[in-house]
C-alpha cells in the first residue's frame, strides 16, 4: 500500500482531553424496548461477551505520554514491560504512564526501539501492585469476520473501546515517511473495521477470548480527499510483537528480525517518461545474497518472483512477504539485457 494511504495514530498531547468512557446497550424496536424480556438472548449474550472483555483486557492497557505526544501501551509481563509503536516513543527515552489500576501518573524508561517493525518496548520504573500483563492470542487463528476490539487512547480519551471486525489479514502496509512516521513496511498486519484513531498507537486489538492479536498502528487516509478512510485500521499481528518484543527485553535490543534481505544498497530508476521502472543496485553486501547468486553494481531489478519492481519501495514490500533463507527468482537488466538468477534470501 502506497504511503499516502496510511498514517500513524499517535497525537499531540496538547489535544489531550480527560474523559471518563461511557458504555451502553443497544435497544430494539420502540415495541421491543417496552420490556426488556423481548431483547433477543443472542444480542445479550453479545453485549455480556463485549463487557466481560472490557474487564479483562482494559486493566492491561495504559497510555503514555512521550515528550509532547501521546500514545499507547500494553502490558506484557509482571515485571512492568509494556510494547507500544517505535513511532509512540519517538526519539525520547523516559515517559509518563498511566495506568488503569490507579491515577496517578507513572515514570517508566525506554528498553529498546525498534522502527523498522514499528515497535518498543519501555519498562516502569515502580511496578504497581494489581498490574495486569494482557493474555497473548495466536496469529494463526485470527479470521476476516471475527469479532474484535481496539482499546487505547484515541484523542486523550484514556480506557477507550470501538468495536468491528477482522476485515483481512496478511496486508502489507507502508507507513509515511511525514511528519514522524517511521517509514516502516510492515507484513502479515491485520485490517480491521474497528475505529483507530489518533492516540490509539500502540494499543491493544482483542478478540473476544480476551487475548491480544494486535498492536493498532495504523489508520487509513483517502489519497483523493486526504482525510481518514473510515473503517480502515491496521495493527501488528501479535507473532510479529511477541517475537520482538522477546528479544529486545532479553537482549535490548532485535537480533533476528525475521525480514527478508537481499544485502544491497538501491535507487530507483525512472523511464523515458518519467516513471518509477526499476531498482538500480547501488552496492552488494559483501557475502551477502545478493553477492553470491552474481548480482552486481549497475543491475536493474525488474522483479523479484512474479512481482513487478518498479521503486524501491515495491521492492521493501515484496521482501517484506518474504522470509531470510526463501530461494526466490530475481529478474535483472545488465546493459540492455535480462538476465535471471535465483537468491537465497538473507537476513535485514
Amino acid at each position: 500500500m502506497d504511503a499516502s494511504l496510511v498514517r500513524r495514530v499517535l497525537m499531540p498531547v496538547t489535544a489531550a482531553v480527560c474523559a471518563a468512557a461511557l458504555f451502553g446497550g443497544c435497544t430494539g424496536s420502540p415495541k421491543e424496548s417496552a420490556s426488556p424480556q423481548a431483547a433477543p438472548k443472542a444480542a445479550n449474550d453479545l453485549e455480556a461477551d463485549y463487557e466481560k472483555v472490557i474487564r479483562n483486557v482494559l486493566p492491561s492497557v495504559v497510555q503514555i505520554q512521550a515528550g509532547d505526544s501521546i500514545g499507547s501501551g500494553v502490558v506484557y509481563d509482571d515485571k512492568g514491560h509494556v510494547v507500544t509503536n517505535a513511532h509512540v516513543v519517538g526519539a525520547e527515552k523516559s515517559f509518563n504512564v498511566t495506568v488503569a489500576t490507579g491515577e496517578l501518573e507513572l515514570t517508566a524508561q525506554l528498553v529498546s526501539s525498534y522502527p523498522e517493525q514499528d515497535l518498543a518496548v519501555i519498562k516502569l520504573d515502580k511496578v504497581p501492585q494489581g498490574l495486569k500483563a494482557a493474555k497473548l492470542g495466536d496469529s494463526s487463528k485470527v479470521e476476516v469476520g471475527q469479532i474484535v476490539l481496539a482499546m487505547g487512547s484515541p484523542l486523550g480519551l484514556s480506557s477507550s473501546v470501538t468495536q468491528g471486525i477482522v476485515s483481512a489479514v496478511g496486508r502489507t502496509v507502508r507507513e509515511g515517511e511525514d511528519g514522524s512516521g517511521t517509514g516502516a513496511t510492515i507484513s502479515n498486519m491485520v485490517q480491521t473495521s474497528a475505529a483507530i484513531n489518533p492516540g490509539n498507537s500502540g494499543g491493544a486489538l482483542v478478540n473476544l477470548d480476551s487475548e491480544l492479536i494486535g498492536i493498532p498502528t495504523l489508520e487509513a487516509v483517502d489519497p483523493g480527499l486526504g482525510g481518514v478512510a473510515t473503517g480502515i485500521g491496521f495493527a501488528i499481528p501479535v507473532s510479529t510483537v511477541k517475537s520482538i518484543a522477546d528479544q529486545m527485553i532479553k537482549n535490548g535490543e532485535v537480533t533476528h528480525s525475521g525480514r527478508a534481505a537481499l544485502g544491497i544498497t538501491a535507487r530507483t530508476v525512472l523511464d523515458d517518461s518519467y516513471q518509477p521502472s526499476g531498482v538500480a543496485v547501488v552496492s552488494v553486501a559483501k557475502g551477502g545474497p545478493a553477492q553470491k547468486a552474481g548480482i552486481r553494481p549497475g543491475d536493474i531489478i525488474t522483479k523479484l518472483g512474479s512481482t513487478e519492481i518498479t521503486s524501491v519501495m515495491s521492492l521493501a514490500e515484496a521482501l517484506a512477504s518474504a522470509s531470510p533463507g526463501e530461494k526466490v527468482a530475481v529478474t535483472y537488466l545488465r546493459g540492455g539485457e535480462e538476465g535471471r538468477v535465483e537468491v537465497t534470501l538473507g537476513e535485514a
